[in-house]
């Protein structure tokens, strides 16, 4: 029997505090405070007490514990749910066309596999009679187009192929670096394409304004320089907007209601509060669109203009014929991508539609036009894949 100082737990689990008791060795105490202090014990320490609120009783207790677990409760529960989970992200699922069933599924597959097809073998034939045709090799105009085929061959393959894998299986998975690098290539290539349009037109006005002065405006150098420079600028265009977007937090279960990873769901995704990287690639793609269609415009309304002063005869009819191809090209393109990103309302389906036009359409309808319009290619087509004069 041994006397010490601190604290009891009673058979109803109140804390009593007691300055001397006496302790019977044949019972077992649960006791804190000076009784476990090691200066009065001298037993290995394994584990500690903690007194909580020894204070209050048994029902003050309870009451505590419900006020307690329903505060927990409101606080973890929206932190814990799944869709707001931000766990590290390493693949997205494209949902693609969910609406459609199996049948038309397959007839679009179909179809868009024709049209890659055609797409991809009209824009080798421009690029091919290009690369073999001298004639067209020192003309400044067939060096931008052969250029232009060259980017739609690769504008149209950095989509299709995931949007027809995806038409077969729908919701395919694809890894969180291979969605925005689809993502980079398909908007720089898009940006690219801007900027070569502003080219071809920019050399269009040099060749019907300025015809004494276009083979010295117009050089091969400077033509050399300014598709460099379409490359480039295109490919650097949306660096920062698209690296921006990749440090977004997103949430599960990363579905991605499109068959291309584009800005739109890519945004839906996020939980991050503020789409302030959306905004910046928002005004960048306006600041391409507005600068580049603005300078079309001008170029080609300076042509028209000089080409109503040209007396009427085959002059005026092949500056008309040239200007027509081209702007048809610039009109399907810009048409199509303005219509996808500044009106809300083609969100969903018809978002979905309008990107297929401008993505896959506008390159197959570019050699159909280029060649069918054009005399110099068609004549190239005729001497490079058929041997003839």
């Amino acid at each position: 029997m041994s006397e010490r100082m601190g604290f009891l737990i009673d058979p109803e689990g109140t804390w009593k505090k007691v300055e001397s008791v006496t302790l019977n060795p044949n019972i077992e105490y649960f006791t804190v405070g000076p009784l476990m202090h090691p200066a009065n014990s001298t037993a290995t320490v394994t584990q500690f007490l903690l007194l909580g609120f020894p204070s209050l009783g048994r029902q003050s207790r309870e009451l505590l514990f419900a006020l307690l677990s329903l505060a927990y409760a409101a606080t973890m529960g929206p932190l814990m749910h799944p869709a707001n989970s931000t766990a590290t992200v390493t693949q997205f699922l494209l949902l693609g066309f969910p609406s459609l069933g199996r049948q038309s599924r397959e007839l679009l597959f179909a179809l868009l596999s024709l049209a890659y097809a055609a797409t991809m073998v009209g824009n080798f034939c421009i690029v091919w009679a290009v690369l073999r045709d001298p004639r067209l090799q020192r003309l400044p105009m067939y060096i931008l187009l052969g250029n232009f085929s060259w980017l739609e061959i690769c504008y149209v393959t950095s989509t299709a192929p995931q949007m027809l894998c995806n038409l077969l299986s729908p919701g395919l998975p694809i890894s969180f670096h291979a969605c925005f690098l689809q993502f980079y290539f398909f908007f720089s290539l898009g940006a690219t394409e801007c900027f070569f349009l502003a080219a071809m037109a920019l050399d269009r006005y040099l060749a019907i304004c300025q015809p004494l002065r276009y083979p010295v405006l117009m050089s091969h150098q400077l033509c050399w320089t300014l598709v460099a420079s379409c490359w480039f600028f295109g490919f650097m265009w949306f660096i920062a907007p698209i690296s921006l977007m990749s440090r977004l937090s997103f949430c599960s279960p990363y579905t991605l209601d499109h068959f291309v990873c584009d800005p739109a769901p890519l945004l839906a995704a996020s939980c991050s509060p503020a789409h302030w990287a959306g905004q910046i690639c928002s005004t960048a793609s306006s600041l391409k669109i507005l600068s580049t269609v603005s300078f079309i415009l001008a170029s080609y309304g300076l042509i028209i203009t000089a080409v109503l002063r040209l007396p009427a005869g085959a002059g005026r009819h092949k500056a008309f014929s040239t200007c027509t191809s081209h702007l048809a090209i610039v009109s399907l393109f810009f048409g199509s991508v303005m219509v996808n990103y500044s009106f809300p309302t083609t969100s969903g389906t018809i978002g979905k539609v309008v990107m297929l036009f401008y993505a896959v359409g506008t390159p197959l309808l570019n050699p159909l036009i280029y060649s069918l319009r054009n005399k110099e290619m068609k004549g190239a087509l005729r001497r490079t894949l058929l041997g003839g004069p």
